[in-house]
Parts: structure tokens; sequence; C-alpha cells
């Protein structure tokens, strides 16, 4: 029952995230467009005074808006994955064993039998029946989100959008100093493509971004926000 519990709490969680994520990607979009702001531009004008293209409130709250919302995305994401982790240490021991929740409660193998999350951005978890006793999903965890590109640049003529997610970027999975690892990568191959898979409103998608020297900064023109 425990293992039910937390697998429902697990999947309310999910759909909260989905929902943050598509405020964000609304967001982005509305100070991305052209000519907008952007999610740090400048919002003053050559002389010093506020750009009268802009509805400079509604800009400033946005972006604090968003700024509320990546900090919900990750508290929620931390949960989900910790979640993630004792469901998963069930299904890897034996099936008479149990495991320890935080907290100290055990679950019990046989009603946590395999866990999958379908995608971060549409997480299509299949729901119990009244008499299944377990819930199949693959782990797939984005890890960072595409939130600015510039045109004309390799990512962008490579097919990466605003608000694409990251699963995989070349051999670059969730982890530990991503930062250092995404830019490692994009460095040791440049020239050559890379293999990216992503989620983009809520489907696995494949391109290959090719990391290169062009008229502006970087090799790729993106700017990659860890999720």
């Amino acid at each position: 029952m425990v293992g039910t519990n937390l697998k429902g709490e697990t999947m309310n969680l999910m759909d909260k995230r989905t929902a943050i994520e598509a405020e964000m990607n609304s967001i982005i979009d509305r100070l991305c467009q052209p000519g907008g702001p952007g999610l740090s531009g400048n919002l003053l004008d050559s002389e010093g005074f506020p750009r009268a293209d802009l509805d400079i409130p509604v800009v400033r709250a946005e972006r604090r808006r968003l700024a509320e919302l990546r900090s919900d995305h990750k508290e929620i994401t931390e949960k989900i994955n910790e979640n993630i982790q004792v469901l998963h240490s069930a299904r890897l021991s034996p099936r008479s064993s149990s495991v320890k929740e935080p907290g100290g409660v055990s679950v019990n193998q046989t009603s946590v039998t395999r866990i999958e999350v379908a995608s971060a951005s549409s997480y299509n978890v299949p729901r119990e029946s009244s008499d299944a006793k377990d819930v199949d999903m693959i782990v797939s965890i984005p890890f960072a989100m595409v939130d600015e590109i510039a045109d004309a640049s390799p990512a962008a003529e490579d097919g990466l959008q605003l608000g694409d997610q990251i699963v995989k970027f070349g051999d670059v999975e969730a982890g530990d100093n991503l930062l250092q690892r995404l830019a490692s990568e994009a460095q040791s191959n440049n020239g050559r493509a890379i293999p990216v898979v992503l989620m983009r409103q809520g489907a696995f998608v494949n391109v290959a971004v090719t990391p290169r020297t062009w008229q502006g900064r970087g090799l790729l023109g993106c700017h990659f926000r860890m999720l």
C-alpha cells in the first residue's frame, strides 16, 4: 500500500511539473519573441529611458513569475527523483525484501515491480487499474532546457527550439557537473555532429547538432538552463 501511495504521489508531482513547464514555456516564448526583451535583456533604450516598445511592468512581472516557476520546478524535480530512487531500489531488490522510504517506512517489493517515467513534458503514465500491482514507466528525465537561441546560430540551423528539454547530449546525461560536461562535449566535437535526444511538446525528438565557429559567441549559439 505504501508503494502504491508513493507511486500516486510521484504521478501527481509529475502532473504538477508538466503544468509548470507549460507555463514556463509560454513565458519564455512571449519574452523571446522577435523584438522582445528576452529573459534578461535591457529594458532601457540607448538614452537610459524605459523602452517605449515594451510594457515594462508586464515584462518584469513575467520575469519574476519565471523565477518562481524555476524554483518550484527544481523542488518538484528533486522530490520526483527521490521517489524514483526509492521505487527503483524496491524493483532491484529481491522480491521478498523491502526497502526503506524516507522516514523509515518499508516498501514491499511485491507492490513495486517496475517504474518508468514517460517524459518530463508529457507524463503519459498508465494509471493502475483496480487489480494492477505495478506501473510500467521508463526513466528518461531531461536535465536542461533550451531557453535562449541566437538567430542564424548552429543550434538554430540544426533544429533546436526554445523550450526543448535535453535528455541526452552526445555522451552527456543527467548527473553532476553538467555545465562543464556540456561545454567539454561541444568543444571536443567541434565540427562533428552530436546526436541529441530531447523532449519537445511531450514527445521524444532526435536531432544532430554540430558545434562550429560562427559569427556569434560560442560554438552553438544557445543557452541551456539546468532543470
